[in-house]
């Protein structure tokens, strides 16, 4: 039997032990989805070994054929030619088994990241916070090469090798005397309880080089993410030494796993050379007794070459499997991770037509022990505008996250024409807000594929109304390839005001019935400010529109205005009555407009 190729890199562990029966049991479905090419590469795998046993067998019956006796050459030209079939069928079927499971491996991957991938995006945007999106790329990516690893060791290798293993115990069971069979189970037991042994104690230190792989990984995509900040303080160094700690922390950990590694191939090879010579000596004993041929002398020592490949490849795998199973330990975690906001039994499709939105008595908090929203009550009747505005830390944002069923109410109630939003799909209810948000963050490709970002179906013509729509006819005539330049990274090529019309474009394209300005201005210069606030009231016209504001001079023309502090309305009313009650929206007032005086002075 021979070795396909060598075996992968040692793959990282996880935080604890995955038996190794249940994972199977989970990829059976993935598997069972191509039954008949598992089965038909199955047979082909039975094939192969029935042929590879089959070589041994015919060449002991040729040399004992060929002695100086024997004058007729028939019978060993035969068995030549029986030989070398035997030898190209089990090459033959070792090739339809890999054409034909090549396919249920790839496929079997793909089903599965992508499911995680889908799971990831249905899962709360408390996990994404809380969680760095650098150790979840990094999980994904071993657990999907650990996937792969673990189908074809487990289905691919460790199968043949039983059957040929069962095959040649058989063999020398029902043919020779039963020690040889006796030292070979004898060889194959220690053999597989060292390796368990061993790879188990392996487990704690390969857990730490997947911490420290993690952690090294992780930071440096945050560091990367953050160029800007980096430069802005001048930390080059103080990253780079951050980053050289997680690596020094992974070498020495990587280091002492190669290390144990070495130890246990060691071993593994002391149990099979005893076991070798332990056979060869009986063997060698059997043809100077005369009770086995030169033959059968010949055709033990080819077992054993056809035993020692498959047992040294056992443990191999074993320690590929094992780390394999930790390693996707993480992604199934991933997969299993409850959501937090789901869609209730029985919900509903949103209806695209005007929406009255209703904060009924909400109540909610990020943590139990912080109080964010405190009662919150109010109303934007179906196309009316309604502003929120007050301090930071207000609980301004929170309404928009609560609205998109980010998180759902700790009490109260949001209600859409009526019915609370919980009763609607989540897939509906966020199809029918659009949003622009302050910091507006674009993919690294061209223009267009960010302004279509907002339908991904809309025509070509659709995508170029929103953009003039937008106005953001400046912006593509003085750029040389139009709305085809790429943007950059999180859209840095681009000036706060240019991508905050983007964002518009996208919402536009999207033809909402809710509409959401999250602070959509507080970033901008005051000229910049002033050209991008026509657009956002244009894009308001005929839609409930809730603005999250921070300067008060964008939001004068709302039906309604509501200040909020600390998680409670406290004032409302339209611009004009809030200025005349000389109450908290009053004072903002007038403390903006010191601060404007202040700039232009400055300027």
């Amino acid at each position: 039997m021979m070795m396909r190729s060598s075996p992968p890199p040692a793959l990282a562990e996880s935080r604890s032990e995955q038996p190794f029966w249940p994972t199977l049991v989970k990829f059976f479905p993935y598997l069972w989805a191509w039954r008949g090419r598992v089965v038909a590469a199955l047979l082909c795998l039975v094939g192969a070994k029935l042929a590879t046993v089959g070589v041994p067998l015919v060449f002991k019956v040729i040399i004992d054929d060929l002695t100086p006796t024997h004058t007729v050459l028939l019978l060993p030209l035969g068995l030549l030619l029986l030989y070398g079939l035997l030898r190209f069928a089990a090459a033959l079927f070792t090739e339809l088994r890999e054409i034909l499971f090549a396919r249920v491996t790839q496929q079997s991957i793909r089903a599965l990241a992508l499911e995680v991938f889908r799971h990831l995006h249905a899962l709360s945007l408390r996990f994404h916070l809380e969680r760095q999106t650098g150790g979840i790329s990094r999980d994904i990516e071993r657990g999907t090469h650990s996937i792969g690893t673990l189908i074809n060791y487990t289905l691919y290798s460790i199968l043949p090798t039983l059957v040929e293993i069962a095959l040649v115990l058989a063999i020398l069971v029902t043919r020779y005397h039963p020690v040889f069979a006796l030292i070979t189970l004898a060889s194959l037991t220690v053999y597989v309880v060292f390796t368990l042994t061993v790879s188990n104690w392996r487990i704690l230190i390969r857990r730490r080089v997947n911490e420290t792989d993690s952690a090294a990984n992780a930071h440096a995509i945050d560091s990367l993410m953050n160029y800007e900040t980096v430069k802005y303080f001048n930390n080059e160094d103080y990253e780079a030494r951050r980053y050289d700690q997680n690596l020094r922390e992974w070498a020495e950990a990587a280091t002492k796993s190669q290390v144990s590694l070495s130890f246990l191939n060691l071993g593994q090879q002391a149990i099979i050379v005893t076991g070798v010579t332990l056979i060869m000596w009986q063997a060698a004993k059997g043809v100077t007794e005369g009770v086995m041929s030169v033959g059968d002398l010949v055709l033990v020592n080819a077992f054993l070459m056809q035993l020692y490949m498959p047992l040294n490849f056992l443990g191999v795998v074993y320690r590929e499997i094992r780390q394999a199973l930790t390693d996707i330990e993480r992604m199934f975690a991933l997969l299993h991770t409850g959501r937090e906001i789901a869609d209730e039994p029985g919900a509903a499709p949103l209806e695209h037509t005007p929406q009255e939105i209703h904060f009924d008595g909400v109540h909610f908090a990020y943590d139990e022990r912080n109080p964010i929203l405190r009662g919150v009550e109010f109303r934007i009747p179906a196309g009316h505008t309604v502003a929120v505005v007050g301090a930071s830390g207000a609980g301004k944002s929170t309404l928009a996250r609560l609205l998109f069923r980010f998180y759902d109410v700790t009490a109260g109630s949001i209600r859409l024409n009526g019915r609370d939003i919980r009763g609607f799909t989540q897939s509906s209810l966020r199809a029918a807000i659009g949003i622009v948000p302050q910091d507006t963050v674009l993919f690294n490709d061209t223009l267009f594929y960010n302004i279509q970002y907002g339908n991904p179906a809309a025509s070509r013509e659709a995508v170029l109304a929103a953009a003039r729509a937008a106005q953001l006819d400046i912006l593509t005539a003085r750029l040389p390839e139009g709305h085809e330049t790429r943007v950059g990274e999180r859209g840095l090529k681009l000036s706060g005001g240019e991508k905050q019309r983007v964002a518009i474009a996208r919402a536009l394209l999207k033809n909402p019935s809710l509409l959401i300005f999250d602070e959509a201005t507080s970033a901008l210069d005051s000229r910049t400010e002033q050209a991008i606030q026509a657009q956002l009231e244009a894009a308001a016209q005929g839609r409930t529109t809730l603005v999250i504001a921070h300067r008060l001079s964008t939001i004068m023309n709302a039906d309604e205005i509501l200040v909020m502090e600390e998680g409670r309305i406290v004032e409302r009313g339209k611009h004009g009555e809030l200025l005349a009650r000389n109450g908290a929206y009053a004072q903002m007032w007038a403390l903006q407009k010191t601060e404007d005086r202040g700039q232009r002075t400055e300027d």
